[in-house]
């Protein structure tokens, strides 16, 4: 393999064929693969690919007889989750969601299937699907059934770490509540909101069209999903509108938490401004009270009386303190 690439150890991270009772045979390379399909002995090849480039999709191809444009499509990482048909192979395209430092970040995987193939390749953000292959290989019986099994157990794996990303996204917008009825605005808190509704949008274009390639997997392909393997696509099936529901009940949450935001802080606002109203409705009145007697005008009344201007500031505070009055009992200070 090494005229392909010299670090294909790091883009092939498993290749390995199975017998016909569902049991693991030794890994084989590269070259291998077409020499173990060329058997007619009922064993299927199950490969796993990270990001491989040109050269080793070229090759991929050649062993499998890939079509062109599923090729393509595998190679440019940048397709919506969706499941096509290439004559006698199926090739689905999922997309993953790991949560990584308190931000959570999206991912591909592209998946082959044939009549005694399987092939994966990640793209991107993906948890290793060890785990997904250490529990196809504890169940032989399942094993024997062909390569459709472990395509359920792949997709059950990446829907399942759907899960994980809604809890973080709770438990942040939980975090949030607090600064979401804080008598102070904060910018941040909208943003945050925002990104958060942003993320869970591209969750919710990654999950909807898995309803779809679910109900394609259960019904139709007869020649390559095994009929025993369609009820346990079902159980994915309904783990996907388990988490769209939560994912569409979030996005409303958190659609209404930015509105009560905005709505608090438009109302601090208006008590602020009538707080400011009412404390320039005191000042008016000695404001006109001291400009109207500011005039000088010689005929003016009082202007000559010994008390006018001790009667002119009680008549003022007077007037003051009957509008602080009237003022606080409306709140308006």
């Amino acid at each position: 393999m090494d005229d392909i690439h010299p670090n294909v150890e790091q883009m092939v991270v498993n290749c390995v064929a199975y017998a016909a009772d569902g049991q693991r045979l030794p890994d084989i390379s590269f070259e291998q693969i077409s020499d173990t399909l060329a058997r007619d002995d009922g064993s299927f090849v199950w490969i796993g690919l990270f990001e491989p480039d040109e050269a080793l999709m070229e090759k991929l191809q050649e062993e499998f007889g890939l079509h062109d444009l599923a090729v393509e499509d595998a190679h440019s990482a940048h397709q919506r989750p969706k499941i096509e048909i290439y004559g006698d192979s199926l090739f689905v395209v999922l997309k993953t969601a790991q949560a990584v430092k308190g931000c959570v970040q999206f991912g591909e995987t592209h998946l082959f299937l044939g009549k005694r193939y399987l092939v994966s390749i990640r793209h991107g953000a993906s948890l290793s699907y060890a785990p997904a292959r250490a529990r196809c290989e504890r169940n032989q019986e399942m094993m024997a059934l062909g390569p459709s099994y472990p395509l359920y157990a792949m997709v059950d794996y990446i829907v399942d770490n759907y899960m994980p990303v809604i809890n973080d996204f709770q438990g942040e917008l939980d975090k949030l509540e607090k600064d979401i009825f804080a008598e102070a605005y904060r910018r941040e808190t909208i943003e945050q909101l925002y990104n958060l509704k942003q993320e869970l949008t591209t969750l919710r274009l990654a999950v909807s069209p898995l309803q779809d390639i679910l109900n394609q997997l259960q019904r139709f392909h007869p020649n390559l999903i095994h009929e025993d393997v369609r009820v346990y696509f079902r159980d994915v099936f309904d783990h996907v509108v388990r988490v769209n529901e939560a994912t569409d009940t979030m996005r409303e949450m958190l659609t209404a938490a930015m509105g009560v935001n905005l709505a608090l802080v438009t109302v601090a606002q208006g008590e602020i401004v009538k707080r400011l109203a009412g404390w320039a409705g005191l000042l008016a009145v000695p404001t006109l009270m001291a400009s109207w007697y500011g005039m000088n005008f010689h005929n003016m009344p009082e202007l000559s009386g010994r008390y006018s201007y001790a009667i002119l500031i009680a008549i003022t505070l007077a007037v003051c303190a009957a509008l602080y009055v009237f003022l606080k009992r409306a709140r308006w200070l």
